[in-house]
């Protein structure tokens, strides 16, 4: 690789943070930020979206937009306990449960 090969590599990686961070800046996203914002093949989002399952606006009945924090909380729903959560939620159970009877 040559240098001018080296420095059109690193500029392409610079303009690609330069895109990440714009993202991140925007409160509403378009189709195509949200599934990079995401990380999600832009099929795969479309049926997200075609199934309501992930919050969206549609004006006009043609493109669609994403609210940035709502993608946020919608990427946290549904958080797994982890196995140390559940064994202090034990743990407690039983000091408490212990002190009734």
């Amino acid at each position: 690789m040559n240098t001018q090969d080296s420095i059109i590599e690193r500029l392409d990686k610079i303009e690609q943070l330069i895109v990440e961070q714009g993202i991140l800046q925007k409160e509403v996203l378009s189709f195509n930020e949200a599934s990079q914002y995401l990380g999600l093949s832009q099929s795969h989002l479309y049926k997200l979206t075609s199934t309501k399952a992930i919050p969206h606006f549609c004006p006009q009945g043609k493109r669609l937009y994403f609210n940035r924090k709502e993608l946020d909380e919608w990427l946290q729903r549904n958080r797994q306990t982890s196995a140390d959560d559940i064994e202090k939620r034990a743990a407690d159970y039983l000091v408490t449960k212990g002190r009734r009877g």
